[in-house]
């Protein structure tokens, strides 16, 4: 019965589709840092000082999902989500140029990757929190679990298989060139092979 209503198949579309855009910086931003050479555990321990931030912010953003029009917080995230996504593709790019000799990254990198990290949470949580708000307001109290949980798997869907397509994309649309020579001539290596990977190590 919950299917058969009218706005349900707007909204199953609109939930499966919304997070089409965020996909690749959500998937892969982590996987392209360890790539351009930051350490795995310095990348875990990052997540040491979002997590007051994830706290505190459902309980922040809640005051302003409260209303009769919950979705709007959802609509304004949109928006700037798609532009922080921009910004740490961007991220990604400049990273290389972050590294040192050694290897290792200054201290101010990381704390420009938690800062571009914790604007970043502010927009997801408006997200999901709004989301939420919304779900508990449009759902019959009479089977409010039902409701509940047939809207949160489609949205969890809807966030999943947008991922997934972006990882399964990375190698493909990743292009990478390594020049390497030997005493009579110099080939374009494009590393589209595992031997070829070795060659360029």
């Amino acid at each position: 019965d919950i299917i058969r209503l009218s706005v349900m198949p707007t909204t199953i579309a609109m939930l499966l589709t919304a997070k089409v855009g965020f996909a690749a910086a959500d998937a892969a931003t982590g996987l392209k840092l360890v790539e351009a050479g930051v350490p795995k555990d310095k990348l875990a321990m990052l997540a040491i000082p979002m997590m007051p931030l994830q706290i505190i912010l459902p309980w922040i953003i809640s005051k302003y999902t409260a209303g009769p029009r919950p979705m709007d917080v959802f609509v304004k995230a949109i928006p700037a989500r798609l532009v922080l996504c921009l910004v740490m593709a961007g991220l990604v790019y400049i990273t290389p140029t972050f590294k040192e000799e050694d290897g290792s990254f200054p201290f101010h990198y990381y704390c420009l990757v938690v800062g571009i990290y914790a604007i970043y949470q502010v927009t997801l949580y408006s997200m999901f929190v709004s989301i939420m708000a919304f779900f508990a307001k449009v759902s019959d109290p009479a089977v409010g679990g039902t409701y509940m949980t047939l809207l949160n798997t489609v949205t969890n869907l809807g966030g999943n298989w947008p991922s997934t397509l972006a990882l399964w994309m990375v190698d493909p649309l990743t292009t990478k060139q390594c020049m390497n020579s030997n005493s009579t001539l110099t080939t374009i290596n494009t590393c589209s092979e595992t031997s070829e990977v070795e060659l360029c190590t």
